[in-house]
């Protein structure tokens, strides 16, 4: 079942004032000697700080609901916490919206279409896939994945 996109709470507002006031997400995908690899991501604009990240083979909504769940328990209980992201299926999942009401987190999304929308996770990807990944031969192991971050 998939839940009713949020309005856009954050509306391009990506400056924060304090950490654990805005959370901004989105995932990508990077090549590997097996094949595709997607990369979640959630970065705190307040410091420009990736939070909380997963990797997986697929994109499904375990794969945003890690990242999230990482960003939770490093950031610890963060009140009055808004989260953006874009509308795709995995983060309008069942299981996303109900991590982010367990910890009282708003949820805000992008309009679907908008390039806009979620600038800074573009400009993160963008600079991880130019000097991070560009240069690297990236595969998975019995010990799992170097970590990109």
């Amino acid at each position: 079942m998939r839940t009713v996109p949020s309005d856009n709470l954050l509306d391009r507002a990506f400056e924060a004032s304090t950490p654990n006031q805005r959370w901004v997400a989105d995932f990508t995908c990077i090549w590997t000697d097996e094949g595709w690899l997607y990369v979640a991501a959630v970065v705190d604009p307040f410091s420009r700080r990736v939070v909380g990240w997963a990797m997986k083979a697929g994109m499904t909504a375990p794969l945003v609901t890690g990242a999230l769940a990482m960003a939770i328990r490093r950031g610890g209980k963060p009140d009055n916490l808004l989260h953006h992201s874009d509308q795709g299926s995995q983060y309008a999942s069942e299981q996303f919206p109900r991590l982010m009401a367990d910890h009282d987190i708003t949820c805000s999304m992008s309009r679907a279409g908008d390039v806009w929308g979620n600038v800074p996770m573009e400009s993160f990807f963008s600079l991880l896939k130019a000097e991070w990944t560009t240069c690297e031969v990236y595969s998975v192991n019995r010990r799992g994945i170097r970590n990109p971050f």
